[in-house]
């Protein structure tokens, strides 16, 4: 039996004011009730009421995947950086990946994230199609070099997360493996009480098909998805797509070069010529891997570079320089046209379709192009939808207007396919004899994310406000202050201990009435009882923290009350 949890004896240190840094609820208010404490930037140290929320969340994660057959194990977060290049992954995680040597001058890591280190270890234990299907998962540290932590605990360099792995030798068993995961995400979510979405995504370096996230919306949050309100669609901003629809190229007046001094942005150009910025083309210059590339969308839009970025993965995606237009006298700089780019791959969104008309560069100085029409006067190399995704857009689905809004993803699900069996060899048995490359899926929650959404979702004016599910305590009693008060609290405490309940109690000598009750809404534990005035009566009242409705009652009855 766990003990009576004494404020007296904790510690806890509660603050009256925001941290001067912090810019969200959860920041503010995790450090105000005491419940966690910066060592660094994007480092925390969890405090004894935040590991207690902390281990709740991770313990309800651990209860559903053990449900579906999962089997938990631990890795090291300390690894040799050559199953990371065997993926392409050490290179490709760039500058968040926290890289070290050992004292005998050998590379290595850590663990931002583990499939290869779950494939090899597959590869070791399992050897014939009999060993399958299996789900194993962890919940461990991650590390990331993050170039700004901020938000708390909600995005730092070090985070707990669990990350699950399928192992099958079929698609079809890949599929099912998605499938329980995805179910087990969405019972572990409405145990833990969070409001969330499943929305369409994109896979990034994880590699792998299918892929969705689990959003959780919030003012404070840092992805941006689109919500349709007309029929179920939902995605990730990186994952919306345009359709391609062309039209005749017939018909269109023949190319026009304008004479168009000092207009070298969209802006200057429509204001010269008097047409809206969507009757333009806008062609944006990076470097793919070094080679200049040329990405066209309609003036009106911004170029999403990290939909580019996505879309192009694992190649590095930079804009150019000044420096790039050196030498190059095909590259007139603002002025820009596709037609006649004969060395430059030619990317466009799906909105610059075939038989589309645009005024454009004309690939000279000051001058500008018009009637240059998509199929006729030039070619798109490749479509890719790459413009940023506004409010207003229509929905892929249904063609109503999409709305935008912000949320913190806690989840997201990978079919990842055969990349990490390839890069690793994994294959097993098959039932005829011979070897079967196995497919894997991956599935990650981020442990520490989730704890930070729920304050986001949750708090109140008064502070934190948690579900008994994840609460470090089912009752917190407050003692008014007066012996008979504090011998009453210690008390019922002992007496909702014995029957199981998890008892906070606040028996702090020589702190306020006013400070406890402060206390106690900040601390955000589902039910407070007070045992104030009517003590010696031996009534007590009993306060839910998220509605705020009170009633008086008999010990007797509040103890009844509780233990139901």
């Amino acid at each position: 039996m766990a003990q009576v949890q004494r404020m007296s004896r904790l510690m806890v240190k509660t603050l009256r004011d925001d941290p001067a840094d912090a810019e969200t609820l959860n920041h503010k208010l995790l450090v105000r009730a005491g419940y966690v404490r910066r060592t660094a930037a994007g480092i925390w140290t969890w405090l004894p009421l935040g590991k207690k929320v902390y281990e709740n969340v991770a313990r309800v994660v651990r209860e559903e995947m053990d449900a579906i057959g999962g089997q938990e194990v631990l890795l090291p977060a300390l690894l040799p950086k050559e199953p990371y290049e065997a993926s392409g992954r050490y290179e490709e995680y760039g500058d968040l990946l926290f890289r070290l040597k050992d004292r005998k001058g050998s590379d290595y890591l850590l663990g931002p994230t583990h499939e290869e280190i779950f494939t090899q270890v597959v590869k070791d234990q399992c050897s014939s199609y009999k060993d399958l299907p299996v789900i194993l998962y962890q919940i461990q540290t991650k590390y990331r070099d993050e170039a700004r932590p901020r938000a708390g605990v909600l995005r730092g360099r070090e985070f707990q997360m669990k990350d699950s792995y399928s192992f099958d030798t079929s698609d079809e068993g890949l599929a099912e493996a998605y499938a329980l995961h995805r179910a087990a995400y969405q019972r572990i979510f409405e145990r833990l009480g969070l409001d969330y979405r499943i929305v369409s995504a994109v896979s990034g370096a994880m590699g792998g098909s299918a892929s969705e996230e689990f959003l959780a919306p919030a003012p404070a949050g840092e992805d941006t998805f689109v919500d349709c309100p007309e029929c179920d669609y939902a995605a990730n901003t990186e994952a919306v797509t345009f359709p391609l629809k062309p039209v005749s190229v017939d018909g269109h007046p023949a190319v026009e070069e304008l004479d168009t001094p000092d207009t070298p942005t969209i802006e200057t150009l429509a204001e010269h010529l008097g047409v809206p910025a969507s009757a333009t083309l806008k062609n944006l210059l990076v470097k793919v891997d070094g080679e200049i590339v040329a990405v066209g969308v309609p003036g009106d839009r911004e170029v999403d570079l990290g939909k580019l970025g996505e879309h192009l993965a694992p190649a590095e995606v930079e804009l150019v320089t000044a420096e790039d237009f050196v030498g190059r006298d095909d590259l007139v700089r603002g002025y820009v046209g596709p037609q006649g780019l004969e060395k430059v791959r030619y990317i466009a969104d799906p909105r610059v379709a075939p038989g589309t008309s645009w005024i454009t560069g004309a690939n000279k100085a000051d001058t500008h192009a018009r009637n240059v029409v998509c199929g006729r006067d030039f070619e798109v190399d490749d479509y890719l939808d790459v413009v940023v995704v506004e409010a207003g857009d229509p929905c892929p689905a249904c063609g109503a207007g999409l709305k935008l809004d912000r949320a913190i993803e806690i989840g997201h699900i990978f079919q990842l396919g055969r990349k990490y069996a390839d890069a690793f060899q994994l294959d097993v048995l098959g039932q005829n004899g011979k070897p079967v490359r196995v497919t894997m899926g991956s599935y990650g929650i981020g442990v520490s994310r989730a704890v930070a959404a729920l304050v986001e979702q949750t708090a109140d004016e008064q502070g934190l406000c948690w579900s008994k599910e994840i609460a470090p305590a089912d009752v917190h009693i407050v003692a008014a202050g007066k012996a008979v008060q504090t011998e009453l609290a210690l008390d019922v405490a002992e007496q909702l201990n014995a029957a199981g309940v998890r008892v906070l109690v606040d028996d702090r000598a020589g702190v306020s009435p006013g400070v406890k009750f402060t206390d106690a809404e900040l601390i955000g534990v589902p039910t407070i009882l007070v045992a104030g005035r009517r003590s010696a009566d031996g009534v007590v009242e009993l306060k839910d923290r998220r509605t705020g409705e009170r009633e008086e009652l008999s010990v007797a009855d509040a103890i009844a009350r509780l233990t139901a």
